[in-house]
């Protein structure tokens, strides 16, 4: 009897797509992530949101309000203060760290030893303490004894209180924002600029464009989605007062006469000296929908780089 072979069908395996295991790979990764988000950013604002509705006294009562915070918000000249003095804050900050990353970025976008050395020079300071920096510029500015109350003493401009005068602590307290922030901004604008085609240069030349016409026809219209997303970044980061707080709190801690006290800082007051946790939360839910509607704003005009 002649043996008989068998052929068996092969078995389907089971199993997910090589698509859909690039997907669950890259869940996966992200998964960390989105659960710190979601613990220490989401699960917050949320429950700031609720104990606005709230009167807490910082002892475990809590006696519901309702919109009594919100209305106490409205008939609070300090609040309208703060918001004032946040959107002065980023009025001045968010052009100039633009127009002072961008120059920068100009500045040393040749890649040579020499500006090697300068982008880690502008750079620096972000790898110091904000703590640090603001010690070191109040020691720099402060009344009198300041190494640049001195230097304007000896050019004959007279005595500046950068940190007494209302009219001068909130534009100091900028600059030195400015100052901080600069080199971060520097940086992504020359990321913005090395992803030009340097061919486009050459044939503008070719055709007679100077300096002035290259910038104005090629670089700019190039870095729109670098322009948009660092005015975004910046103005976000402005209003919502990231680094602003640490500064402020160091070097004036608000004053002279509420000048400095940004809403950060009125919020940060409210819960932390005065106990009105309630009313500090529902200016935080204000805060963060004014820097919401901030971003949809910028998000609504961006720039039309398709």
């Amino acid at each position: 009897m002649a043996d008989m072979i068998v052929h068996s069908k092969p078995v389907a395996r089971r199993g997910l797509s090589a698509k859909h295991q690039e997907w669950l790979a890259g869940y996966i990764f992200i998964l960390p992530d989105a659960l710190g988000l979601l613990v220490f950013l989401g699960m917050p604002m949320v429950l700031s949101l609720v104990l606005g509705f709230f009167e807490v006294n910082g002892f475990g009562a809590y006696r519901f309000v309702g919109f009594g915070n919100y209305v106490r918000m409205y008939r609070d000249p300090l609040f309208w203060t703060a918001l004032r003095a946040t959107l002065l804050y980023a009025v001045v900050l968010v052009p100039s760290l633009y127009v002072c990353g961008l120059g920068l970025a100009l500045l040393v976008q040749t890649t040579n030893r020499f500006n090697s050395v300068m982008r880690a020079m502008f750079f620096a300071p972000q790898m110091v303490s904000l703590v640090v920096v603001a010690v070191v510029w109040q020691f720099m500015v402060i009344d009198k004894i300041g190494l640049i109350s001195r230097l304007m003493s000896m050019l004959g401009a007279g005595a500046v209180s950068f940190l007494g005068d209302p009219h001068f602590a909130l534009l100091t307290i900028a600059f030195v924002s400015l100052w901080f922030l600069m080199g971060f901004y520097m940086l992504i604008f020359l990321g913005g600029l090395q992803d030009i085609p340097a061919e486009y240069y050459e044939a503008a030349k070719i055709d007679g464009a100077g300096p002035v016409a290259r910038f104005w026809f090629i670089t700019m219209p190039l870095l729109k989605p670098t322009s948009f997303f660092v005015i975004m970044v910046s103005m976000v980061a402005a209003v919502a007062g990231a680094q602003a707080f640490d500064i402020i709190y160091i070097m004036t801690k608000g004053g002279p006469a509420n000048s400095t006290a940004v809403l950060i800082v009125y919020i940060y007051q409210q819960a932390f000296a005065f106990g009105a946790f309630g009313y500090a939360a529902a200016m935080a839910s204000v805060l963060m929908l004014v820097t919401g509607l901030l971003f949809l704003f910028t998000r609504g005009g961006r720039f039309n780089y398709d």
